[in-house]
């Protein structure tokens, strides 16, 4: 989903962009047949554009993807090229094209965790890794913000952080962070072709190369491993208790962040079968925290907890006044829940770890915020959640010469719909306070007024500047969702709180199941697609503002 304002100036002005992309995916700049791509307008040069013109994928799909059974799917001679490009093919390779809903195709005599376990054997890391001090997150929402704000901590703390999160929006380094940055190329062409060779050469019939998440899931293990790390934190890819991630047996914590209804082919149709797919990462001995829950949700964990004797403790949101003014870096309000739940999984981490007294100088005392801590807590970096990202455009014409400003976010579920429209609607009705446009600092220097939305425009009431911004959405969700959900949600939520669209762009999705790409391999030819699904939400748009089925032609 992608959000556009613009704000005119006159003659003179500013075009500003804001963008929300549903996160399982990535768009490339796209005109054809009437639609058109916003991200276009990008330049080439641009850090932004990258990610808005590659493919990604789903993590859905990833968790259940599995090898394409061919004798000829090694074909290519590994022995002449081990670059990057090569590991791409590599990785691509692991992966088939499937429809949700379908049983895996990998079969055999092993289940998807005992060929894990088989293959961390085979890569002698099943011994080790206990000793990476693991904190491990499941969750329907917010687990990797949970994951993030956690990792910023552990490191202000001065630890050594591991961090494997996904999906990856430009490169797949993206998912294994060392210290807060993305592995380097050179150390990750180490590790996979380790890992990739070792593997290769015990594959059997019963045993096949690992499909890609549990391939990703591996490789973070070996890195994590090889480089030391004094604690590693796993996002889990889906679900929680057949989720590849689960083979970590002694987690130090556990947690669940927010849940909701997603996902339902693959954990069931109800929050409780959700619940209990979540709950299944909880072990013996581990304690474990969770945010509030709906009750459905929250007396299936309750009673896995119960099950497993182990402390279950449900934190509440952070409140500002305990932040001591600072802001959290990743923006919104539902990020104090998955703050919360951060700092309470790294105080048990610290205590459990025996480090407790080191970050806690009070006689150990946790009433009050570490420094450390609010540090992490206001540098932590998630891309593409709820992220604001300013560009620059100009024109020959007077009239579209301006500034583009990208509201990015990856919102596939009504519950985050929710949040993310509460985020934009207030970002919008206040950004002209936190995005100064240089052009008219001349005009405005003698005060920015209240902003008021309608009809999709938004106009300065007071001051000299005359500004009117223009919201316009650009959206894409992947077919197996339900827009006549999504999209209404969106629309209704931001109209709730004043702000209105005035017009929407609907793109197709450039990404595809059955290959990964790096930042050097995207390219802007892309072909022609079919629009089918495009009209489609062009019609459940234009029934929720208007009221009525459009006239298609």
């Amino acid at each position: 989903m992608l959000h556009i304002q613009s704000s005119s100036f006159l003659r003179h002005g500013l075009f500003r962009i804001s963008c929300f992309c549903e996160r399982r995916w990535r768009l490339r700049g796209v005109a054809a047949r009437g639609v058109s791509c916003l991200p276009s307008c990008l330049n080439k040069h641009d850090p932004l554009a990258p990610g808005l013109r590659s493919g990604m994928i789903p993590t859905e799909i990833v968790e259940n993807m599995t090898r394409i059974e061919v004798t000829e799917e090694y074909s290519w001679d590994l022995t002449h090229s081990r670059s990057y490009e090569t590991v791409m093919e590599a990785l691509s390779s692991l992966i088939t094209c499937r429809k949700r809903g379908e049983k895996p195709s990998i079969g055999g005599k092993y289940t998807k965790l005992e060929r894990m376990t088989m293959y961390l054997k085979i890569l002698g890391l099943e011994e080790n890794i206990a000793g990476l001090n693991i904190i491990h997150v499941a969750g329907t929402k917010g687990k990797g913000s949970t994951c993030a704000f956690s990792e910023a901590i552990l490191r202000e703390c001065g630890f050594k952080t591991g961090l494997f999160t996904s999906p990856h929006l430009i490169d797949v380094r993206e998912r294994f962070r060392l210290d807060g940055i993305d592995i380097a190329e050179e150390k990750f062409l180490q590790y996979f072709w380790d890992c990739w060779d070792q593997l290769r050469d015990n594959v059997t019939k019963d045993l096949p190369m690992p499909p890609l998440f549990q391939f990703l899931t591996l490789l973070a293990f070996k890195i994590f491993i090889d480089e030391k790390v004094d604690v590693g934190i796993f996002e889990v890819g889906l679900g929680g208790e057949k989720d590849s991630t689960n083979v970590i047996k002694e987690p130090v914590v556990c947690g669940i962040s927010s849940l909701g209804m997603d996902h339902l082919d693959s954990l069931g149709d109800t929050l409780g079968k959700i619940a209990l797919h979540k709950a299944g990462i909880f072990k013996p001995n581990v304690p474990a925290f969770t945010v509030p829950q709906l009750p459905e949700a929250m007396n299936v964990i309750s009673q896995k907890a119960q099950l497993l004797r182990i402390p279950l403790e449900v934190v509440q949101p952070l409140t500002r006044g305990e932040l001591n003014g600072l802001q959290l870096s990743l923006a919104g309000d539902h990020q104090f829940v998955n703050a919360s739940l951060a700092v309470s999984l790294c105080k048990s981490w610290l205590r459990h770890t025996g480090n407790s007294e080191k970050v806690f100088t009070n006689d150990g005392c946790e009433a009050d915020m570490p420094d450390a801590f609010l540090r992490g807590l206001s540098s932590a970096r998630l891309p593409g959640r709820a992220q604001i990202v300013h560009d620059a455009i100009f024109r020959s014409s007077d009239t579209a010469t301006g500034d583009l400003v990208y509201y990015l976010d990856g919102a596939h579920s009504p519950e985050s719909m929710d949040a993310c429209a509460r985020w934009f609607s207030k970002m919008a009705k206040g950004d002209h306070k936190s995005t100064p446009l240089s052009s008219s600092k001349s005009s405005c220097e003698n005060g920015l007024g209240e902003a008021v939305s309608k009809n999709g425009f938004t106009k300065q009431e007071k001051g000299n500047c005359d500004k009117i911004s223009k919201q316009i959405l650009l959206f894409n969700c992947m077919e197996v969702r339900n827009p006549q959900i999504l999209l209404p949600k969106l629309i209704g939520t931001c109209a709730s709180s004043g702000v209105h669209f005035s017009g929407a762009l609907f793109v197709p999705s450039i990404s595809t199941y059955n290959k990964v790409v790096s930042g050097y391999s995207i390219t802007s030819n892309i072909p022609l697609r079919n629009l089918s699904w495009q009209f489609n939400l062009q019609r459940i748009w234009e029934k929720t503002v208007n009221g009525k089925d459009p006239q298609m032609y």
